[in-house]
């Protein structure tokens, strides 16, 4: 399709809204636009776990029979991680357990896009249940980095954050539990946003950890990020974890920023990075520092003493959830049923056998010892308390600064199956993530760099709760004043591998 933006594969939801809404092309030019570029470029990336063509198609027809064209986001094609349901569309959250499931309603925040215009094309590959840090736990097999097709996308909303580094789609929806987001956005040269716990709904997010899991938008931009969100955010009488906060008018903050960062205070939490960095991601690190600077921000160092154990907390806080809400599959009541039986605990014991794989079941097992009589007080509630701790840290430096920077990931994208037989290894990549969704709190990356092998590198900013507009603010001044949003993979047909 040649009309407007879509002469480019990798236009944003702003430009394809406003060419819409000059009637320089219309929503179907944009949905056949994506769901092309997805049957061209999907192949070897395995980014989609479902694609729901017909149902997108007939979608935009709507919209274009709309006078004038409605909504933030009219005729924009978004995909959604395939923990997320949508009504008449199936959601296997990346597991052989829900291979059968359809979904009989609509997520809140699929409401609330399609509300706004967007026309939902598919659901996107993601590690089963949200558990993994890769994609490869997925049980319909892992989706590839476009930058490198032998490196790891990140997870476990990999296949969302590479529809949108590829150009399938200028939006996608993932959901971040313990660095799922922006993790993978930051090894697909992409942005990603965890917004504050409370800011969207969880109403159709199938659970893993329901004291940390939160839906946020990938995007090519911090503008696009920022629309996304504006209109996923909200209460919802259907979730009590949906906080009843003002929406601010995220879009208009982050659309036009000033590129002046005087005021603004980004704290520095140099302990956090005394070891374990890869010399690229720190070297793309110390030269974001430096350019925050250069814009006006006033960097000083602070300390948050226990992130070190951010780790610990983390995987056992969200094992012992994770034990809680999988007690739900249970061969009864929707998904896989494994054979016949001779008694209740057999049917069981087969259907979860059959339909977990060994992530899952490794964090089940690890969560219900953790709970278990005994062991609860050692381990569980230790958790919680050094989780109270990690938060009180944050709220200490956000006293002094107004953001707090860090690596995204202390890596660029890592070989596919060069950590699935080391789980620790796995789980050390979210080392710089786990924090912010322990304590609550936003988080956003943005591209800061490559490496050698021209891998991306991304920046992370941890902001205090419910400001996700400051984190707009510098991320798109950093945005526009470094030229890594203009940076995109090749094309499919062979200079995706550049690594």
């Amino acid at each position: 399709m040649s009309a407007g933006p879509l002469r480019d594969a990798f236009a944003s939801a702003t430009a394809i809204r406003e060419a819409i809404g000059r009637r320089e092309m219309s929503a179907e030019d944009a949905c056949r636009h994506a769901l092309d570029r997805i049957a061209a470029t999907d192949g070897p990336l395995h980014a989609f776990q479902h694609v729901a063509a017909d149902r997108a198609l007939e979608r935009a027809r709507t919209l274009d029979r709309q006078a004038p064209p409605g909504g933030p986001l009219h005729g924009v094609p978004i995909a959604l991680k395939d923990n997320i349901v949508v009504r008449g569309v199936p959601a296997t959250a990346g597991s052989r357990i829900l291979e059968r499931y359809v979904s009989p309603f609509d997520a809140t925040v699929a409401e609330r896009l399609e509300r706004a215009g967007a026309v939902i094309v598919g659901k996107t590959v993601c590690d089963e249940f949200a558990m993994g840090s890769s994609t490869e736990n997925s049980a319909y097999g892992p989706s590839h980095n476009p930058w490198a097709l032998d490196r790891a996308p990140g997870g476990s909303s990999g296949g969302s954050a590479v529809a949108v580094a590829a150009g399938m789609t200028p939006l996608a929806l993932g959901s971040d539990t313990g660095g799922s987001i922006r993790q993978p956005a930051a090894l697909c040269g992409i942005v990603g946003l965890k917004p504050t716990y409370g800011r969207v709904s969880r109403y159709g997010l199938i659970a893993f950890a329901s004291s940390l899991d939160q839906i946020g938008p990938f995007a090519r931009t911090v503008a696009d990020a920022a629309l996304c969100l504006e209109v996923i955010s909200g209460a919802d009488e259907r979730d009590a974890t949906a906080a009843n906060q003002k929406v601010p008018p995220f879009a208009s903050l982050a659309a036009a920023p000033e590129g002046d960062l005087r005021g603004v205070r980004v704290g520095v939490p140099e302990r956090v990075l005394a070891s374990g960095l890869d010399p690229a991601v720190r070297a793309a690190f110390d030269e974001s520092v430096r350019v925050l600077a250069r814009l006006g921000a006033d960097v000083r160092p602070v300390d948050l003493p226990h992130s070190g154990l951010g780790i610990a907390v983390y995987y056992l806080v969200c094992t012992a959830e994770a034990s809680s809400n999988l007690a739900r599959y249970d061969g009864v009541r929707y998904g896989l049923r494994a054979g016949d039986a001779s008694s209740l605990d057999a049917m069981y014991d087969r259907t979860r056998s059959a339909g977990f794989g060994a992530e899952v079941k490794r964090r089940i097992m690890l969560g219900t010892y953790v709970l278990s009589a005994g062991y609860c007080d050692a381990y569980y509630l230790k958790a919680q308390q050094v989780r109270t701790l990690i938060r009180r840290d944050f709220d200490q430096a956000f006293a002094t600064v107004d953001a707090v920077v860090m690596p995204t990931s202390p890596t660029p994208a890592f070989r596919l199956g060069e950590r699935t037989a080391d789980p620790l290894q796995m789980y050390l990549a979210d080392v710089f993530t786990v924090t912010a969704p322990l304590a609550g709190l936003p988080a956003i990356s943005v591209p800061c760099g490559f490496s050698e092998a021209h891998l991306p590198i991304g920046l992370q900013l941890i902001g205090r709760a419910w400001d996700e507009a400051m984190l707009f603010r510098v991320a798109a001044a950093y945005e526009q004043a470094t030229p890594w949003k203009d940076a995109h993979p090749g094309e499919a047909s062979g200079a995706y591998d550049r690594a």
